[in-house]
């Protein structure tokens, strides 16, 4: 069972930067394909990128060019360097998995990003 920790959070005005971390437990890490995801309050969970066991990524167009995911397989974590940030990513960050994450079970506690205008 996957067991997730983010931290990195907070509150940034508009076109800062944030770094999230994800420390992960309870699964060989370096073998799986990891992903972020977020949720808006009133919306479904979405993804924001992906990042396969040998480094590569990919986002979803909302976030190209100012989001990088990158991942540390001897520290078994995941990070995501936000930069020049919008009020609508607004969100809390969760990692997790890449996969069907609608169906996933497990889920860390997220970590909490606010935008400011």
């Amino acid at each position: 069972q996957v067991q997730s920790v983010e931290s990195g959070g907070g509150l940034v005005q508009a076109g800062g930067s944030l770094r999230l971390s994800c420390a992960t437990f309870g699964f060989p890490f370096s073998s799986y394909a990891m992903a972020w995801y977020r949720q808006a309050p009133g919306k479904q969970r979405e993804l924001v990128a992906t990042i396969t066991s040998g480094g590569s990524a990919n986002y979803v167009d909302s976030v190209k060019g100012r989001f990088t995911i990158s991942r540390d397989n001897a520290k078994n974590t995941v990070s995501l360097q936000m930069d020049s940030l919008k009020p609508e990513d607004t969100a809390v960050y969760y990692c997790n998995l890449k996969g069907d994450f609608k169906s996933f079970a497990s889920w860390g506690p997220g970590t909490q990003v606010t935008v400011s205008s």
